[in-house]
Order: structure tokens, then C-alpha cells, then sequence
């Protein structure tokens, strides 16, 4: 991925702050979203949604896609080249 693919997905973090700091909220960990939703002082479904959309742009995984409750979740290598920029 070139330098202006990743600036396109920086300024799309950027655009919203609960996008920022899920992603910040994560960093080098594994987290599950109740976990995220406490830290940032945000409700577990808005958390939820963001990590959906997140993980569409390649920038979390789930590690466990098939748990229903205790999903694990973590930066991919683009979410953390993103996170450089945050």
C-alpha cells in the first residue's frame, strides 16, 4: 500500500473520534470491545460498530470470528502504520 492509500485512511480515523480512539485504545494489544468501551468511556454497541467498520478497511482483526460473546481484537499492520499517525 503506497503513502497516499494510507494518508486516505489516516484522514478517514481521523474524521471520527471514536474511530481514533479505538484504534489508539487497541495500539500493539488484543482487546475485546467491552474492554475498549470502558477505557474510552464509550456504550459496548457504538464500540461495536466502529470495529465493524474498522475491520472493513482492513484495519482490525477479529481473531475469533466465530465467538459470540468475547471477540478478540487487535490493529492489523495497517492499523498500526495508521496509529504512527494519530
Amino acid at each position: 500500500m503506497n503513502d497516499e492509500e494510507i494518508l486516505k485512511l489516516v484522514g478517514y480515523v481521523m474524521a471520527s473520534e471514536y474511530r481514533s480512539k479505538i484504534i489508539k485504545c487497541i495500539g500493539d494489544n488484543i482487546k475485546i470491545p467491552s474492554a475498549i468501551a470502558s477505557e474510552i468511556g464509550l456504550r459496548t454497541n457504538h464500540v461495536s460498530n466502529v470495529l465493524k467498520d474498522l475491520k472493513e478497511k482492513n484495519l482490525v482483526i477479529c481473531l475469533n470470528e466465530e465467538a459470540r460473546k468475547g471477540r478478540l481484537y487487535r490493529n492489523t499492520q495497517l492499523g498500526l502504520n495508521v496509529l504512527k499517525f494519530l
